[in-house]
């Protein structure tokens, strides 16, 4: 049985999450006091965790950055939750790690089907029975969901994590931003290819910065896309 974690603040909305989502077989477990978020995450450690973006003591978006920077529960996906609509706050939240985002008000419908779609495509990435992949001093390890350079874990969210083996995988190859943001956010995300640009960003900053040899493995190709480089 899969474990959902809720941190709502407003109990109502809670409730209403909690029994659609028992309905549909799943484990359900909430904290309403955003300060508390990340202790209750480490002690339930759920497949996946539906974030308000409004809340008390913490707001999401700074749970959410905690989270992605925790190499124990970064892999975690997360679909934001919240009364705000500008797509603004939609490219922000997706940017900072949430793999999905829903507005209030929301049917119920509709988040149980976003949350069934979240938790596949993680268990579609988990069923690949790829092997590991070595690269410079990159360690990946597709089946384990972690990445090593020079015998250190990395804390990468689950879309630099996707984004890195899908690049790793292809090395050599330019790759456009449209065949990334389909790959890797789904056909039917709709957020600017910007979004690739900042996962891009964060993830070289994480795997070139770290490396001992100053090496760069993610090349701009101006007015296309990118490409992984091999030597």
């Amino acid at each position: 049985m899969k474990k959902i974690l809720i941190i709502e603040d407003e109990l109502n909305i809670y409730e209403l999450i909690k029994f659609n989502l028992v309905t549909h077989g799943f484990e359900v477990d909430g904290v309403q006091d955003g300060a508390l978020a990340i202790e209750k995450i480490l002690d339930v450690l759920p497949d996946l965790i539906i974030l308000d973006l409004m809340l008390p003591g913490k707001d999401g978006i700074s749970i959410c950055r905690e989270i992605r920077a925790n190499s124990i529960i970064s892999y975690i996906p997360i679909i934001m939750l919240t009364a705000k609509s500008e797509e603004f706050d939609k490219v922000l939240g997706l940017e900072i790690g949430a793999d999905d985002y829903i507005t209030k008000p929301f049917g119920v419908k509709e988040l149980c089907a976003r949350v069934k779609a979240v938790l596949r495509r993680t268990e579609i990435l988990l069923s690949k029975e790829d092997e590991a992949i070595f690269v410079g001093d990159l360690h990946i390890e597709p089946k384990a969901f972690e990445v090593y350079q020079n015998g250190e874990k990395l804390a990468l969210t689950l879309k630099e994590y996707e984004l890195l083996v899908f690049l790793a995988k292809h090395r050599g190859q330019v790759l456009t931003r449209d065949q990334l943001l389909d790959q890797i956010w789904g056909f039917d995300y709709y957020g600017e290819t910007r979004t690739v640009d900042v996962h891009i960003r964060y993830l070289r900053k994480k795997i070139e910065e770290q490396s001992e040899d100053g090496k760069k493995y993610i090349e701009t190709v101006r007015g296309v896309g990118y490409r992984f480089i091999e030597k």
